[in-house]
């Protein structure tokens, strides 16, 4: 699956194992199920380790353990499925999490711009689109009503900057 990191198409050096497969050396991607079952063992590990949540894992039980994952993964296994959308929100804002947010499964480029202002730094696209395709599609909306992990300023907030220097 391509992988957009940093606007362009990259290589990807971790490896998704199941729960039941051994793990390799090197970077791996793990369920949190297998986190909770197997934390002493992983904890000893000497490599990067990064975790896949599916829609329907709340990202509050990682909240102690956050600084040990490189990488994490939220999926979207439908494009009208948006808790992924939260919980990138949730891990930039709240967890505090800074190292890399992927999104995966049915990441359509119309909503990644949504995507990338709600936190996530990396997307698996399927196809091979044009890279610079969906970097345009973080700039063709320039404005936003909401605020977001993005720290873009809203359009009231450009508004009332824009009205300031008239208060004088």
């Amino acid at each position: 699956m391509p992988l957009i990191k940093d606007g362009a198409f990259s290589s990807d050096p971790w490896v998704r194992v199941d729960d039941r497969q051994a793990l390799p050396d090197g970077p791996v991607v793990i369920t949190l199920r297998r986190w909770l079952a197997e934390r002493g063992a992983l904890e000893a590990r000497n490599a990067p380790l990064g975790l896949v949540l599916a829609s329907d894992e709340a990202p509050d039980a990682l909240a102690d353990d956050i600084a040990r994952f490189d990488l994490i993964c939220l999926e979207f296994p439908r494009f009208t499925d948006g808790r992924a959308y939260s919980c990138a929100r949730k891990l930039r804002e709240r967890l505090g999490y800074g190292g890399e947010l992927r999104a995966v499964g049915n990441v359509l480029r119309d909503q990644f711009l949504f995507m990338h202002r709600c936190g996530f730094d990396a997307f698996e696209v399927s196809g091979n689109d044009d890279p610079a395709s969906w970097q345009r599609a973080v700039t063709e909306i320039s404005v936003a009503y909401q605020s977001a992990a993005d720290r873009r300023a809203t359009i009231v907030r450009q508004r009332h900057a824009d009205e300031a220097p008239k208060r004088r």
